[in-house]
């Protein structure tokens, strides 16, 4: 009878124990979460983008007229004085090459100059003889003047026949110095360019350093012929630094001279202080690598704090504080989900996961600032899954 008894517990034993097992397998199982505290802490909300450092004042040293560029005597990096370092010269340009048609045209036009010279002589000698034949018929009038055989009236036109006559002269003779003017004039034409001294000997223009500073970059640096107007360097004080940065519109609007900013990733170990000084009035269109159209706005801050490493060109990041609060509770930007139009959280209350919904204001990338509906010290489910429900179990992911 005894044993009935121990055989029948035994059996309700491993009945209870198959249910219980049974019941364990089928339990709801508490979902693995990450979690956050909710804190009082300061907190900045910031605009950063990719940003280039640049000479407040470049100066371009240009060819102000045309002609023969020699090489650039200086180099990138070259300290340069103000009005007094050459920079480049230019000297005149080669006459043109001439082909045998225009060869034949200044050779005949050089042999019409110089018989246009034997005409004009010509007609000095011409000139001289009519002269000296009015000079003798004057001196022999004034002999028969004394002795009245000449009347005075014809003795005064004598004298004005030696006076046309020596006009004639001197017109002769400015006659000649045109007739071989316009004979140079046709011989310079014919000169060509010598491979020996293609430039001559003098330099027609230095061109020199506008300002005290470093060369940026050299444009022109090989001997060349240049327009007037072209490129030859650029000069600025590698000392006296902006950084422009280029913002989306919407962000531009947020900004404005005075706000304080911070440069960073520029190849130093700390960062660099800056405030804007310009916000431009006017965007651009630019096109991103996406092949996304934006409306971007040129931003320009100065430098506080600098660096003899920086330089002209350079790319840096720009951090600008828009909004800052000393002390406001926030919460990670990865605990808030869409509810509607309504921004909620998971808070982790003794094991559940409880919803609760909440408003927040400014946001950064981190965090974001809490003004209804949590408090400080509250547990919150950061990157919360599709499957966690109001009222869930929870544990933290070890």
């Amino acid at each position: 009878m005894k044993s009935i008894w121990m055989k029948r517990l035994g059996l309700a034993l491993v009945a209870l124990a198959l249910i219980a097992g049974f019941g364990w397998a089928l339990r709801e199982q508490p979902a693995l979460v990450d979690l956050a505290e909710v804190t009082a802490a300061p907190m900045r909300v910031t605009v950063r983008e990719e940003g280039m450092t640049r000479v407040r004042d470049v100066y371009t040293v240009s060819a102000p007229i045309a002609g023969h560029l020699t090489r650039t005597v200086v180099n990138e990096g070259d300290v340069v004085k103000a009005n007094n370092t050459v920079v480049a010269a230019i000297h005149p340009l080669d006459p043109p090459l001439i082909d045998r048609r225009a060869e034949a045209e200044l050779l005949a036009s050089r042999d019409a100059a110089r018989a246009g010279v034997g005409v004009a002589e010509v007609e000095l000698q011409r000139a001289q003889s009519a002269l000296k034949l009015a000079e003798d018929e004057l001196v022999r009038a004034f002999k028969l003047f004394g002795s009245g055989f000449v009347s005075e009236s014809a003795l005064q036109k004598l004298t004005n026949e030696v006076d046309l006559q020596k006009a004639a002269v001197d017109a002769a003779k400015a006659v000649i110095r045109l007739r071989n003017a316009e004979l140079a004039n046709a011989e310079a034409r014919l000169l060509q360019p010598d491979p020996s001294d293609p430039t001559g000997d003098s330099c027609c223009v230095n061109l020199l350093a506008p300002i005290d500073g470093t060369v940026l970059a050299v444009m022109a640096r090989s001997e060349q012929a240049v327009a007037a107007g072209a490129k030859i360097a650029e000069i600025g004080n590698v000392h006296d630094l902006e950084i422009a940065v280029d913002l989306l519109s919407s962000d531009a609007v947020r900004i404005a001279p005075g706000t304080k900013a911070k440069i960073s990733d520029w190849g130093g170990d700390h960062g660099l202080r800056a405030t804007v000084r310009r916000v431009d009035p006017a965007a651009f269109t630019k096109v991103s690598a996406l092949g996304i159209e934006e409306q971007r706005v040129t931003v320009v801050l100065d430098l506080e704090d600098t660096d003899v490493r920086l330089g002209h060109g350079y790319r840096v990041f720009v951090e600008m504080t828009v909004w800052e609060c000393a002390q406001c509770l926030q919460v990670p930007i990865g605990a808030l989900f869409r509810n509607g139009d309504r921004w909620n959280v998971f808070v982790a209350d003794g094991g559940r996961a409880r919803q609760v919904e909440v408003q927040v204001g400014h946001m950064n990338d981190d965090v974001a600032e809490v003004l209804t509906g949590l408090k400080p010290g509250a547990s919150v489910v950061v990157h919360p899954s599709d499957t966690l429900v109001d009222g869930g179990p929870v544990e933290r992911r070890q």
